[in-house]
């Protein structure tokens, strides 16, 4: 019986250290699944044919038709994050949105992941004072996705409320109003090695009902009224003329 019980105690032991490591590795895991799930993938947009931006923090794309092949499109809940390029920089991030990949739980904090062009900085001129913001590809609102490099971009906070937040909501609210599932793909745009992106490729797409719920091919301008960026590298400036 005591050696029953020696045999017992170490069992428990061993058991408690797996359990101890699986826990501590699983975010590594899971963010290095993310990251081989899909190839790099650029966008189809060329920026030579994006007008310059007059205001508007978006324009729409191939008469606003998302590109997915037939062969993407399920109804099945999923998602996938492509690998970073040579440059450190995000390429695209996509995925099946269903309710069940929505969150329930309070965002967590960002500040470990420092995305290329990345500075911390503040204007007067920049609504809550920052110029970048950690910009999701996928929505937090969307996938509940956290402090995942291969998701966050620099982007300004212009880009990031004014632009993509409405697009973000538009498929929340119909996910959560219908049950239905959303094709959704998101891709930062870089002219040459430039560090910060000139904006993001939006695409969105309805499942069961073939788009007639949501449909959408958009690119966000990556911009903020008053600033200037260099996107080489994230450093910025006012624009005096524009206040003059």
């Amino acid at each position: 019986m005591n050696n029953y019980n020696k045999i017992l105690k170490h069992v428990k032991v061993i058991v408690t250290i797996c359990i101890v490591i699986a826990i501590m590795i699983y975010p590594i895991s899971r963010e290095k699944a993310f990251a081989n799930s899909k190839p790099i993938i650029k966008s189809s947009i060329n920026l030579n044919d994006i007008p310059e931006y007059q205001g508007k923090s978006f324009v729409v794309v191939n008469n606003n038709k998302p590109t997915f092949k037939s062969k993407d499109v399920v109804p099945v809940s999923y998602e996938s994050y492509g690998a970073l390029d040579d440059l450190g920089r995000c390429t695209t991030a996509s995925a099946c949105i269903g309710i069940e990949l929505m969150p329930t739980e309070p965002r967590e904090s960002l500040g470990n992941v420092v995305p290329t062009g990345w500075h911390t900085i503040k204007y007067d001129c920049v609504e809550g004072k920052y110029l970048y913001n950690r910009c999701h590809l996928l929505g937090y609102q969307l996938t509940g996705e956290n402090a995942n490099r291969y998701n966050l971009i620099t982007g300004t906070r212009y880009m990031n409320v004014n632009g993509m937040l409405q697009f973000e909501e538009m498929v929340a609210d119909y996910i959560k109003e219908t049950r239905n599932h959303v094709m959704y793909r998101v891709t930062p745009v870089f002219e040459g090695e430039n560090l910060v992106a000139s904006g993001v490729q939006m695409e969105a797409k309805s499942v069961e009902d073939n788009g007639s719920g949501i449909s959408f091919n958009v690119f966000v301008y990556n911009v903020q009224p008053g600033i200037i960026i260099d996107y080489s590298n994230g450093e910025s400036c006012i624009d005096e003329e524009y206040f003059n």
